[in-house]
């Protein structure tokens, strides 16, 4: 007896604990994967390639060529027009999602070269309040088209959202009609905007700038459209098809140009920049 208690207090002391953040679990196909080879894959699944969200900054340095980002508008900073309140206030909710993500705001907004081509851009972040367009976002994005139209450069935006701001109210929806109207310039003056679309794009954003553009590029497997399926299978009475909503559904039905995977988009806006601008 004495033997076979030695050799469970054996057992147990063999218990190892591993650190924690070593290991990712993939959210599509569920594989538990070492997160430095997740690095390594510019936050792309080995396994199902299943493009990981990414913050605006990470986005940056995958996009626009090393040290050419010049910042624009990093001033701006909502205001709280109708002293929103839930949980917290809108103040305190801006403050917590600063110190949360490091920037200012859910947009980035500047100037800088792809492979040596320069161009405006605006990228959204996602960890910033969902992505959500206030008037700051807005104005942002204003701000760029008219820059892109007064320079003759092209304009790409990045977008990740879950759409228009509600803690800003009607000042939130006027943000689609302005940010249309400045891409409506940018048509006519004949500059080229290409929007780029992640994981997800939805509501008032996708109702707006998102699906403005001349080419519509879009990440592996991004959720896209206005309201979530939930929403539309109750409004219709009717079961959605498979996938849909996904990046590649809305390429078969002709609502997006490409789906382009992440360690290719510097290459392939490049390319398009060189073909049409």
């Amino acid at each position: 007896m004495a033997w076979f208690k030695k050799g469970k207090e054996l057992k147990a002391d063999k218990k190892v604990k591993i650190p924690e953040g070593l290991w990712v679990k993939c959210d599509n196909c569920r594989e538990i994967i070492y997160k430095k080879e997740i690095d390594k894959n510019l936050q792309v699944c080995p396994k199902c390639n299943y493009h990981f969200r990414i913050s605006a900054l990470e986005r940056l340095k995958l996009i626009v060529d090393e040290g050419s980002f010049i910042e624009m508008d990093e001033g701006l900073s909502s205001s709280d027009p109708l002293k929103f309140r839930d949980r917290i206030s809108y103040r305190e909710k801006l403050e917590e999602n600063r110190k949360k993500s490091g920037l200012e705001e859910a947009a980035i907004s500047g100037e800088a070269t792809i492979q040596g081509h320069p161009v405006i851009l605006v990228i959204m972040d996602f960890s910033f309040m969902g992505g959500s367009m206030g008037s700051v976002v807005g104005e942002k994005v204003l701000r760029a088209s008219e820059t892109a139209l007064e320079i003759k450069k092209p304009l790409i935006t990045v977008a990740s959202s879950g759409g228009a701001r509600m803690q800003e109210g009607m000042f939130s929806l006027m943000q689609m009609a302005r940010v249309s109207a400045a891409i409506a310039r940018l048509k006519e003056g004949g500059v080229l905007y290409i929007s780029i679309l992640a994981d997800p794009t939805f509501g008032g954003v996708t109702a707006s700038f998102a699906m403005l553009g001349d080419i519509i590029l879009a990440e592996p497997r991004s959720l896209i459209g206005f309201a979530g399926p939930r929403v539309i299978e109750q409004t219709i009475k009717q079961q959605l098809p498979e996938d849909f909503q996904r990046a590649e559904f809305l390429l078969e039905h002709g609502l997006i140009d490409k789906v382009v995977d992440r360690k290719e988009l510097k290459k392939t806006v490049a390319q398009i920049i060189r073909l049409m601008a």
